[in-house]
């Protein structure tokens, strides 16, 4: 990987650069809220994301424009993977502590990254420092479809990052 391209990668995927050689900027985006804007998002992968995104080793880059309480990320985030499907409450509760565990307060131009391995879970990394790993392919799935599964809350923000036509 060339230096240009390297610095291009979020801080989150630098030092994973020889494992993960070759990732690219897929698509970006921003999540806006009654026209605020809350993050700025892009997808990195080290191939074209497709239909079965799932499926592929990618990652999601948000640095925010405001402050947020990481709880309140988690508590989202838990409400957005049960739009793809029905989640018991036991699990709901385990994958809830493993966000509130994952995901600190953020303020203005702090950056919350997410490393979707298909066959292991996801990794999670808070302004390029690991934050905690979930092993649970089915958590990373749901955790990933918020942004890019057709369920999504935001489908318009979900075709910019996977380059679909609006």
């Amino acid at each position: 990987m060339g230096l240009a391209a390297l610095a291009a990668l979020p801080l989150s995927l630098r030092a994973y650069t020889e494992e993960l050689p070759g990732w690219q900027l897929q698509g970006d985006g921003q999540m806006r809220f009654f026209g605020l804007l809350v993050y700025d998002i892009r997808l990195w992968a080290p191939a074209r994301v497709g239909a079965q995104w799932w499926t592929q080793p990618l990652a999601l880059e948000l640095t925010y424009a405001r402050s947020l309480q990481g709880k309140e990320i988690a508590k989202r985030s838990l409400e957005e993977m049960r739009r793809q499907q029905s989640i018991n409450d036991a699990t709901g509760q385990r994958w809830l502590a493993e966000m509130e565990a994952a995901f600190p307060d953020v303020k203005e131009g702090d950056r919350i990254s997410g490393r979707h391995d298909p066959a292991v879970g996801a990794a999670f990394f808070v302004n390029g420092k690991p934050s905690r790993s979930v092993a649970d392919p089915l958590f990373s799935r749901l955790f990933f479809g918020i942004w890019l599964a057709p369920q999504t809350s935001e489908p318009a923000l979900r075709k910019k990052l996977l380059g679909l036509p609006s």
